[in-house]
């Protein structure tokens, strides 16, 4: 199954002739119930929402078809209404979804216009990466930092596999961005991960091997178990390849998504990768029409921006551009 069906990416069909003519005039669902989405799975979504005595229960709930196009994806706030006991068998309807603060998206690949939203309203993006077996892919950690300053999200770099290597020459790439990171071992305790957890809701990304689903297991004991509790939907399959929440001991959430395994950028263009950085934005402001940003771009204001600054703008020009690099459609008119 393409994991991309369970992503903001929701085609609508054709009405048949014959059927009851639309109307604008819409329920207020009035009482509706809020909820927070935890898993999606083949259309189906299990969201948490407060029971009677105010202890989470996880509902299985239907996107209503008055939300049109809007697809619904783990981390959106929602409100149900139906059956929303949580009982098998049962199935509520999402009526209304919430304005997004933060959208984690991505195309199928950078000739792809579809933008598709994979998960919603996180803070962190945590990128994955081991030191050493595999090797870090420079590339594709470019692209997460990219998808995570597009869309609104804090990036953390953490890599396993401390024991067999240092990342010290990646974290030099990176240093002008000031890109939080982290070193766990496979023998030392997951502390500072947690540290930087607690309390936010994080979305862990990372390929196949880097140990993302053993660090998973350590800060949430018995995972695999609470994974399949919440992604229980329809006739209960355990969803593999879709988001899933999970809450953390000490409070927040972590999202793991082991069915993305690259970023499209066809929808970022150079000036989404600014927008995170006021004073290089600023400084764009000066740079002639159809500048890309790029060192190779005459006149660019950015080098004189970090020429006129303190060796530390320097860095930052160049955590930029390193970034640029992953954007493989930039605009010319930006």
């Amino acid at each position: 199954m393409d994991s991309r069906s369970d992503e903001d990416d929701v085609r609508v069909r054709p009405t048949r002739h014959g059927s009851r003519p639309r109307t604008r005039q819409r329920p207020a669902h009035e009482e509706a119930v809020p909820g927070l989405v935890v898993a999606v799975d083949r259309g189906r979504m299990t969201v948490r929402v407060a029971g009677p005595d105010g202890a989470p229960v996880h509902v299985t709930a239907m996107r209503a078809r008055e939300l049109g196009k809007h697809g619904v994806v783990v981390g959106d706030d929602v409100r149900l209404v139906g059956d929303v006991s949580g009982q098998t068998d049962t199935l509520a309807r999402i009526v209304t979804i919430a304005d997004r603060r933060t959208t984690l998206r991505r195309s199928a690949d950078d000739s792809d216009p579809t933008e598709r939203v994979v998960v919603a309203n996180a803070e962190q993006l945590v990128v994955v990466s081991a030191v050493k077996d595999p090797e870090p892919s420079v590339g594709f950690l470019n692209r997460c930092l990219v998808a995570a300053y597009a869309g609104g999200l804090s990036p953390v770099l953490l890599f396993t596999k401390g024991d067999l290597g240092s990342p010290a020459g990646l974290l030099r790439r990176y240093a002008g961005l000031d890109v939080d990171a982290v070193v766990v071992s496979r023998d030392s305790p997951v502390t500072d991960v947690a540290d930087r957890l607690a309390g936010r809701m994080s979305v862990l990304i990372g390929h196949s091997g880097v140990g993302k689903s053993t660090l998973v297991n350590r800060l949430v004991p018995d995972a695999y178990r609470a994974t399949g509790d919440v992604s229980k939907v329809g006739k209960g399959r355990h969803t593999s390849s879709s988001a899933v929440m999970l809450d953390l001991p000490g409070g927040g959430q972590i999202i793991d998504t082991p069915g993305i395994r690259s970023f499209g950028l066809a929808h970022v263009t150079a000036d989404d990768v600014l927008a995170a950085s006021s004073d290089l934005a600023d400084a764009a402001l000066d740079c002639p029409p159809g500048c890309g940003h790029r060192a190779e771009d005459p006149e660019c204001a950015l080098d004189a921006w970090a020429a006129a600054g303190p060796p530390a703008r320097a860095e930052r020009l160049a955590g930029f551009r390193v970034l640029l690099e992953a954007v493989g459609q930039l605009d010319t008119g930006h």
